[in-house]
């Protein structure tokens, strides 16, 4: 039997996680459609960085879009950002550690759209950075609207009579403007309409890599892509769409290529020791004289829970506010659902003595639930001794808990019979402050003077912070 002419070698790159983290139900899949080009430029990818011997430098930054599923594939340093700051972390992060191999991975609405400015900037300036722009004229992710790079024509959700020029603009070249700048030093488009183009896609992936490594300045590969599911198309036929349609509109090749003349960047200068930074930001440091009622090891964990448009976001900076005026050490962090009304809201609160380790609070010893579905989530994370103040007129039977106070009162309907049933949060903070006394009267109504601009609410404000305070006084001599 005569020899093979060659052999076929399959297996998973070294930088890959030997098992990819899934729900039970989908185990034995990616997070990826059939046919999407995400797993190939993935692979591409993961063995470059193999074949260069950098897996334990590479940082991968992933933003919105089908990239922020990154992390679950790479065993490498694993960065997620916002919707378009990719290259704007990527330049913190390689500022900031200049050995690493940062690589920002976005798709083309990420990139072309909400992160154009980022990526601009980034390209002008000549970042050492390599970026890999997943092309695919659609975005994906959300349900197939118009991106920057839709083709002319072409139907989307956000386009059903197709992409119109004079409505739409023409579609956005992203190599061809980067290139137009001065800063970068190597810039190509590749495809992966078949195994040939991926193979130049494998090279030109690498090469930006080394450029990286030799310091040689910014670098990006813009990746053409199919999405199967989006263009609704089968996997067969979304490859002949790259292969023979987005080529002609986006022509492959190297657009910019210095490397062979370019010289390394240099390498940012060291940054000043800690302890000249605030002299040079001109910041003082000398400790404002917390007052006579905050001990040596006060810390107060305070979470603050309703629904949007309950002022639960304010009530916690108010909090938080005072607290810094009283000379304490503070940290607010709210947290919400993407509804401007009636979606969930909480946000963590933390005064202390002591500098604050971690702005989340995940064992309350104050939880302020302004509905019933907060009180029911969170009331299991007060700590013993905690105290609970509910928005109701009762705390409903199951959820007394033993060692710790619930107390209920209406607060918003306190709050709308002196004028705005909005100012119920304001009702629920004097209430707080009479029967957990942790900061003066004073530094609140300087806070609420700073956070609320109208003269009117400021003192409905100042008016439910005093009906919540006598309530509760009046309440705890009942039960004296």
């Amino acid at each position: 039997m005569s020899e093979p002419l060659y052999t076929l070698k399959c297996g998973k790159a070294g930088c890959f996680y030997p098992e990819y983290e899934r729900k039970a139900d989908l185990k034995d899949q990616t997070h990826y459609c059939p046919g999407c080009g995400h797993g190939i430029t993935h692979k591409l990818m993961a063995e470059a960085i193999d074949e260069l011997g950098i897996q334990d430098r590479v940082i991968l930054v992933s933003p919105v879009g089908c990239s922020v599923f990154l992390y679950y594939y790479f065993d490498v340093g694993n960065v997620q950002v916002a919707h378009g700051r990719a290259s704007a972390v990527a330049t913190a992060l390689k500022r900031a550690r200049p050995e690493a191999i940062v690589i920002s991975y976005q798709g083309d609405g990420d990139l072309a759209a909400i992160g154009s400015a980022e990526i601009l900037h980034s390209a002008n300036r000549g970042e050492n950075i390599t970026v890999l722009f997943v092309n695919n004229g659609i975005y994906g992710m959300t349900g197939g609207q118009m991106a920057p790079t839709t083709p002319v024509g072409a139907k989307t959700t956000t386009t059903p009579r197709g992409r119109n020029v004079w409505n739409d603009g023409y579609p956005l070249h992203i190599s061809e403007v980067l290139s137009s700048l001065e800063g970068p030093s190597f810039i190509e488009r590749v495809a992966l309409g078949n195994p040939k183009q991926i193979l130049q896609a494998k090279k030109a992936i690498r090469k930006a890599l080394e450029a990286q490594i030799k310091g040689l300045g910014f670098s990006l590969v813009e990746v053409l892509s199919p999405c199967p599911t989006i263009w609704k198309m089968d996997p067969v036929e979304a490859q002949r769409y790259v292969r023979e349609e987005m080529t002609r509109i986006y022509p492959l090749g190297a657009k910019r290529d210095r490397l062979a003349e370019a010289a390394p960047r240099p390498l940012p200068e060291a940054p000043p020791p800690l302890e000249e930074i605030p002299r040079l930001l001109k910041i003082d440091t000398r400790p404002s004289p917390p007052s006579a009622r905050h001990l040596e090891g006060l810390e107060d964990r305070i979470k603050i829970a309703g629904f949007g448009g309950q002022g639960v976001l304010l009530l916690g900076q108010l909090i938080a506010e005072a607290g810094m005026d009283d000379g304490l050490e503070v940290s607010w962090l709210p947290s919400y659902g993407p509804e401007m009304r009636s979606g969930t809201s909480n946000c963590h609160v933390r005064l202390a003595s002591k500098p604050v380790d971690s702005p989340l609070v995940t064992r309350p010893n104050i939880l302020l639930a302004m509905n019933e579905p907060s009180l029911r989530k969170f009331l299991p994370d007060v700590a013993d001794g905690g105290l609970v103040l509910y928005n109701g007129q009762h705390v409903p039977e199951d959820c007394h808990r033993p060692g710790v106070r619930v107390l209920a009162m209406p607060f918003a309907e306190m709050a709308d019979s002196i004028g705005s049933a909005k100012a119920g949060n304001i009702v629920m903070l004097g209430a707080l402050m009479a029967l957990h006394p942790v900061l003066p009267d004073e530094k609140i109504d300087g806070a609420l003077k700073r956070l609320v601009k109208t003269e009117r609410w400021l003192e409905l404000d100042r008016a439910a912070f005093a009906c919540g305070k006598n309530a509760a006084l009046e309440l705890e001599s009942c039960h004296a």
